[in-house]
C-alpha cells in the first residue's frame, strides 16, 4: 500500500476536534494505523455531522450544509482522486453524508469502519438521519466491524457483494507500555461526566463503594463534563476516599494507570471503551460488567453480569484489593491479551490484508 492515498473522514468527531472522547481517540488511532500500512492518509473534511437530540430540522440543516462540502471535495479530487475513501463511525445520529456521493462521483472504493445498523430508527425523531446512515452502509464496498454486537446486524442486512472484516479495537502502540507495580491502594476510574449511560456507570460506582466501607482504599476519578456536579454529589458520602482528577492528557492518564492497583468502570452500554485497553496494557486488573462491546476488549475472566448489580462488583474489588498475587496474575493476563489482540501490528495487518485487494482492483 506504499503508493495508496486514503481520504479519511469521521462524521461524528474529527480526529483534530478540541473535545477529547473515545470516539476522537479511535479516529486518531485509525489514521495512525492506516499510515502504518505505508499509505498516505489525509483528513478529507472536518465537518461535524451529529444530531444527539433527534431534531428533524437539525438533520435537514446538516444535509443541506453537506452539499457544498460534497461539491468542494468532488471538484478538488476530480483531477487526482484518492485511491480509496475510509469513513469512521457511521450511525443513525451521525451518518456519513459526504463519503458515498463523493466516491460515486469519482468512482473510487468506499470503506466504513465501525458502522452500525439501526433499522428500528427509520421511524421516529432520527428517521431522516437513520435512512441516510443505512444508505451509506449499503454503499460501502467493505465494512470493518469492531464488536460482535455490530456484526450481527451488519451480517443480517448487508447487500450482495459487500465484504465484512473484523477489526478489533486497538492502541496505536507497537509494544506494551511499562506495567503498573499494583502496590498502591488506589482504584482508578475514568469516564466523561454526561447524562445517560456515563452517569449510570457513575451511579453504579457509588453504589459499589457504599459496600466497601471497610476497605482501606482510595478512588481516583479522571473525567469532566456537564454532569460533574451530579457526580460529585454521588461521591460526597465517601469524603476523602474519592478524589477528582479532572480532565487528563495522555501523559497524565498514563501516570494515573501506573499508580493504580485496579481499574473500575462498569461500562453501561459502552461501545467498547478505549480506557479498558489502556488499563490492561498497563497490567491493571479490570472490574467491569459483562456487557456487549465491553467483552470485546476485556481479557477473558469472571466479569460480573449486570443483573448481579453492585454487590458482585464490590465482591470482585474486595478480592483484588486483598490478594496481591491475584492482582498480579490478572494483570499479567490483561497485558498478554492486549499484546496478542489489540496493538498496532494486528490492526496494520488486518487493514493491509483487506484494503490492498480493493485498491488494486480499482486501479
Amino acid at each position: 500500500m506504499k503508493d495508496a492515498r486514503i481520504a479519511f473522514f469521521a462524521p461524528m468527531k474529527a480526529p483534530d476536534h478540541e473535545t477529547p472522547s473515545g470516539d476522537r481517540e479511535m479516529a486518531r488511532n485509525l489514521m495512525t494505523a492506516l499510515r502504518a500500512t505505508g499509505a498516505k492518509v489525509d483528513l478529507a473534511s472536518d465537518m461535524r455531522i451529529y444530531d444527539g437530540a433527534g431534531d428533524p430540522w437539525q438533520q435537514s440543516a446538516l444535509m443541506e450544509a453537506a452539499k457544498p462540502e460534497i461539491a468542494r471535495l468532488t471538484e478538488e479530487f476530480a483531477q487526482d482522486a484518492p485511491s480509496i475513501w475510509v469513513s469512521y463511525h457511521n450511525y443513525y445520529k451521525s451518518p456519513d453524508l459526504i463519503g458515498p456521493p463523493v466516491c460515486a462521483a469519482l468512482n473510487i472504493p468506499y470503506v466504513q469502519i465501525e458502522t452500525s445498523r439501526a433499522r428500528k430508527r427509520l421511524s421516529g425523531p432520527w428517521a431522516g438521519f437513520a435512512r441516510v446512515a443505512e444508505e451509506a452502509c449499503d454503499a460501502a464496498d467493505l465494512v470493518f466491524y469492531m464488536t460482535v454486537h455490530d456484526q450481527e446486524t451488519l451480517e443480517r442486512d448487508r447487500p450482495n457483494g459487500q465484504k465484512l472484516v473484523r477489526l478489533p479495537p486497538f492502541l496505536p502502540l507497537e509494544d506494551l507500555p511499562a506495567s503498573s507495580s499494583l502496590d498502591s491502594s488506589d482504584i482508578f476510574a475514568a469516564g466523561m461526566m454526561r447524562a445517560g449511560d456515563k452517569l449510570a456507570s457513575y451511579e453504579l460506582i457509588a453504589e459499589t463503594l457504599a459496600l466497601l466501607d471497610d476497605q482501606p482504599m482510595r478512588l481516583r476519578i479522571a473525567g469532566d463534563g456537564p454532569m460533574r456536579r451530579e457526580v460529585e454529589k454521588l461521591m460526597a458520602p465517601f469524603g476523602d476516599k474519592v478524589r477528582f482528577l479532572g480532565r487528563l492528557d495522555a501523559e497524565q492518564m498514563a501516570r494515573a494507570y501506573r499508580n493504580a492497583s485496579l481499574f473500575f468502570w462498569p461500562g453501561v452500554n459502552e461501545a467498547y471503551g478505549m480506557v479498558y485497553l489502556e488499563a490492561q496494557a498497563k497490567g491493571l486488573p479490570v472490574v467491569a460488567q459483562d456487557r456487549p462491546g465491553v467483552r470485546d476488549v476485556l481479557a477473558p475472566g469472571d466479569h460480573p453480569a449486570p443483573k448481579d448489580g453492585p454487590q458482585a462488583m464490590a465482591k470482585t474489588i474486595r478480592s483484588l484489593l486483598n490478594d496481591a498475587a491475584l492482582r498480579a496474575e490478572l494483570g499479567r493476563l490483561s497485558r498478554a491479551h492486549v499484546a496478542e489482540n489489540h496493538l498496532l501490528a494486528t490492526a496494520r495487518s488486518i487493514l493491509t490484508g483487506a484494503l490492498s485487494p480493493l485498491i488494486a482492483g480499482a486501479s
